[in-house]
């Protein structure tokens, strides 16, 4: 075996094993609950010692979340790759494809993931915790390829909202138990924010009572201001 080969096959076992254990984790509190569980029963469960379980995660909670910080970074890769031509929201969508395909190819850990999210508030908030750096990280990224500064406004909020598209339609997936593509379910928020989210019950029309920012005006885009009645 060459050193190659070697250095391949302890990457692809230390992969097999951090999976494992995030695994056993979301099957165990799935089971019996967040605080039934403890740290050295989800290491028995993958015939591994506590100590292995901390040299993959920080903590209990960190192997229930995933991975994000790991996500953040093949997020970002992919959008360094998309041309920069291409408008913000349809390079941040085409960023986040490899990700939804690898959650649909997991679909299975991915709903019991959600699951349990869903149902420990602090689960949640560490995922969202999570998601806030990656956000940072990507209003950082889409403010170089934009030309815009990081804190004008347009990158936080391109990211914030397509944060909350990504957030929405992960919960719809999960809700529904996988029945439809996450990728359909993506679509349909990022195409909704593309439109300007329209109001269903005027026909699919934005809302009538927020000016539209006016660019020529001012030189570039100011935030809308709701009409006075």
């Amino acid at each position: 075996m060459t050193s190659a080969e070697g250095a391949g096959r302890r990457t692809r076992k230390k992969r097999q094993t951090r999976a494992a254990l995030a695994a056993a984790a979301l099957r165990l509190v799935a089971e019996r609950g967040l605080d039934q569980v403890t740290v050295e029963e989800i290491s028995a469960a993958v015939d591994v010692s506590a100590r292995t379980f901390f040299n993959y995660f920080a903590s209990k909670d960190d192997a229930l979340v995933g991975d994000t910080e790991g996500d953040r970074e093949r997020v970002l890769r992919a959008l360094a790759e998309v041309p920069v031509a291409v408008p913000a929201l349809s390079a941040i969508r085409l960023a986040l494809a490899g990700v939804v395909a690898d959650v649909e190819g997991d679909a299975a850990s991915w709903l019991l993931r959600m699951q349990v999210v869903m149902r420990y508030p602090v689960l949640l908030a560490r995922l969202v915790s999570g998601n806030a750096a990656t956000e940072q990280a990507m209003v950082e990224a889409l403010a170089a390829r934009t030309g815009h500064a990081p804190d004008d406004g347009y990158p936080a909020l391109v990211v914030a909202v397509t944060g909350a598209a990504l957030r929405t339609a992960m919960v719809r997936w999960a809700t529904g138990g996988g029945s439809r593509p996450l990728a359909d379910l993506l679509d349909e928020a990022f195409a909704a924010v593309a439109a300007g989210l329209p109001d269903p019950r005027a026909g699919g029309a934005t809302d009538p009572t927020i000016d539209r920012p006016d660019a020529t005006a001012s030189g570039g885009p100011h935030t809308p201001v709701r009409k006075r009645p």
